[in-house]
Order: structure tokens, then sequence, then C-alpha cells
């Protein structure tokens, strides 16, 4: 054994560096120190490594930052948005400012406001300062066309109760991202809203509404003004009313809890970041218009229904993951007795195994012979 692990060490022991005795490369010396630079090309590749890395790190941190201040609050010499917040909110940025998380991810939380509750502001930045997870997202755009990381902002309006009394999902979404915000908002699929053209709107947006006397009934002057803004287009994503949750719930969800929300989804602009300012702007007063949309009576009870309909499949369906998972836990439960009785069986004598395995036997023929006489 003392050999094996004398073998063993051995073998993972570096050998013991020999300097050359010929060596014609640059030589530094002070003292009794000696510095040969052709000595260390390995460690040179590797801290070159080191140093592109740290950079890289540097960089995307400071052009995140940067990218958040000049939109948002921070920068005094931009501050293209912060003049709307502050006349809209009487607590328009949160104690410390920006909330940061990591240095991709930031949050804004504004309140003080009729008809809002509060505003998040969110901004989903590319990982540029994770080298790693940067070549993962620009591998997958070589393979997947659909997927394109973008720098993303999105103000969530929390709407008071009193500023819409109506119950529908609405949206007006940019073409290019009707394929992910089905796939990333459920309130947006085909259970709620069906996608339409709307004359009144650039070619390249679509209406997502349950009736079309929602849309009449949203679409006023001044929204569709911002709408049409060439400056505004090359980055909005999407504007939403919804009274759902963006993920299905696993049941139907008490009135309590039940909350709504104007959403409005952009691309995070790099320049001319108050080419966004007026579009934001006109969402304010198109909250406050919320409280008068006044929708037909069918229209009221289709709304309803939609909604009866839903909280009955949710309902089945969480009672049946339910029934699964009791059924799951009395299987699980029989398992244990039965793995329990197997090991105390296995530690008794073998004549006393044999007694209880005779026991065993004829208990399951009594069973079976009463089967037989059913049969017939």
């Amino acid at each position: 054994m003392a050999s094996f692990l004398s073998n063993l060490l051995a073998g993972l022991t570096p050998p013991p560096h020999i300097n050359p005795v010929q060596y014609d490369g640059i030589e530094y010396k002070w003292s009794i120190f000696v510095f040969r630079p052709a000595l260390f090309q390995h460690e040179l590749y590797l801290l070159a490594g080191v140093f592109v890395y740290i950079v890289f790190v540097t960089i995307g941190v400071s052009r995140n930052s940067s990218k958040v201040n000049k939109w948002h609050v921070i920068v005094p010499q931009f501050n293209a948005h912060r003049p709307i917040l502050e006349k809209q909110f009487s607590k328009p940025l949160g104690k410390s400012g920006l909330t940061k998380d990591g240095y991709s991810d930031f949050f804004n939380f504004s309140t003080g406001r009729r008809n809002v509750m509060s505003l998040h502001t969110v901004f989903a930045l590319q990982p540029r300062h994770d080298l790693f997870q940067w070549l993962y997202q620009f591998g997958r755009t070589l393979i997947d066309l659909h997927y394109r990381p973008k720098d993303d902002v999105t103000l969530d309006f929390k709407l008071s109760a009193s500023a819409l009394n109506q119950d529908f999902v609405w949206a007006v979404v940019a073409k290019d991202e009707l394929l992910s915000i089905k796939e990333d908002r459920w309130d947006l699929e085909q259970t709620f809203t069906k996608t339409s053209e709307n004359s009144n709107l650039p070619p390249t947006l679509s209406v997502m509404s349950e009736f079309a006397d929602v849309t009449d009934n949203l679409l006023k002057p001044a929204l569709v003004a911002a709408l049409n803004d060439p400056k505004v287009l090359p980055y909005f994503r999407s504007l939403s009313v919804t009274d759902q949750p963006r993920i299905r719930p696993e049941a139907p969800l008490p009135a309590s809890s039940r909350q709504k929300h104007v959403i409005l989804s952009l691309s995070l602009p790099s320049d001319r970041v108050e080419d966004t300012g007026g579009l934001v702007s006109v969402v304010f007063p198109f909250i406050d218009a919320l409280s008068t949309v006044n929708l037909r009576p069918e229209t009221r009870t289709k709304l309803k229904k939609t909604r009866e309909e839903l909280d009955k499949t949710l309902k089945a369906d969480a009672d049946k993951e339910k029934k699964e998972e009791l059924s799951q836990a009395a299987e699980d439960k029989k398992a244990a007795k039965r793995r329990a009785e197997e090991e105390r069986i296995a530690k008794l004598p073998a004549a006393e195994q044999q007694k209880i395995l005779e026991k065993e036997r004829k208990r399951a023929m009594r069973k079976t012979q009463g089967k037989a006489v059913v049969r017939k």
C-alpha cells in the first residue's frame, strides 16, 4: 500500500524545473534575482487571456450602465425620461435610484399617481460583461433565426382599482415580436385574443384583441399618432392592457389577487434615447382614459363568460393534478411500507422467513380461487 501511494504521488508531482545552461535570450538581473522571459511563454498567454477577459468585462459593464443611465434617471446631461416621471409621480425614483441585479438587469420603482398604484421599470440588457454567455447568444443567433437578443426596457403599470372597471386583454404588437410574445405571455395567447390588422396603424404593427369593440375604445387619436411616429417604430415592441397574469396560474385566482396592468415594452435605444419619450408620455393619458371605456353589453357578457369558462378549466386542471399527487403519495407510502416489511422479514431467521412465505403463498391461492368462483 505504501509503495502504491509513493508511486501515485511521484506520478502527480511535476518534474523539477531545470534552467538550461545555454540561454541566449533576453535576461534581466537584479542582485541575486534573474528573470528570463523566454522561459515563461505559456504564462504569457495565460496573462494575455486574463487581461482580455478583464477588458471585456470592464467595457461590458460600462456600456450597460451607460445605456440605462442615458435612458432613465442618473446622468444629468441626458435626463431623457426623468422629467416625465417627475411630472407624473410624487415619488418617481426609489430611495437609491436604480436597483441593480448583476450587470445586465436594472430596476426602478415609481409611485404616487392617480390611477396607477405603481410603475416598475425593468431593464434587461445583453450580458456584455459575461464573455461566455455573450458567445453563447451569438452562436445561437447563427442557428436559431428567430432568436434575437436585445436590450429591453419594460414599463409595467399596476393600475388602481378605479382605473379600469372592465376585464379584457388587448395589445398592439410589432409583427416581428408576435412569435416570441405568444411564447412569453400566456395572457396574449389565443385563449383570449385574436390577431388582426388595423388601418389606423403602420403595417408593421398588429392588434391582439378579444373583441373589436375593445379596440374601438382604446385606439384613440393620441395613441395612434404616437404609434405612427417613425422615430418610435424601431424601438416599439408592444403595448398591452390585461386583467390576466402573464404566466398561466395553477388555479383560479381569487378576486382579491387579480390585478390589471398596462405594459409597455421597448427595445432600449443606444443613442437617441429621447425618441421614445413621446410614446412614454402618451401612455399616461391613455391610462387615465381607461376609466371611460364603455363596452357594449353583449361584449361584456362574452368577456365574463370567457373568464368563467377559464376558471372552470383551471379548477379542473388543479383538481386533477391534486388527485394525481394524492395518488402518487399513496403509492409511495404503500411502496415504503412494503420495503419496510421486506427489510423486517430479511432480518428474521430462515425458519421464520419460510413460515411467512408459506402464509403469503396460501393467501395468494385463496385469492386466485375466489376469482375463479366469481367467473363461474
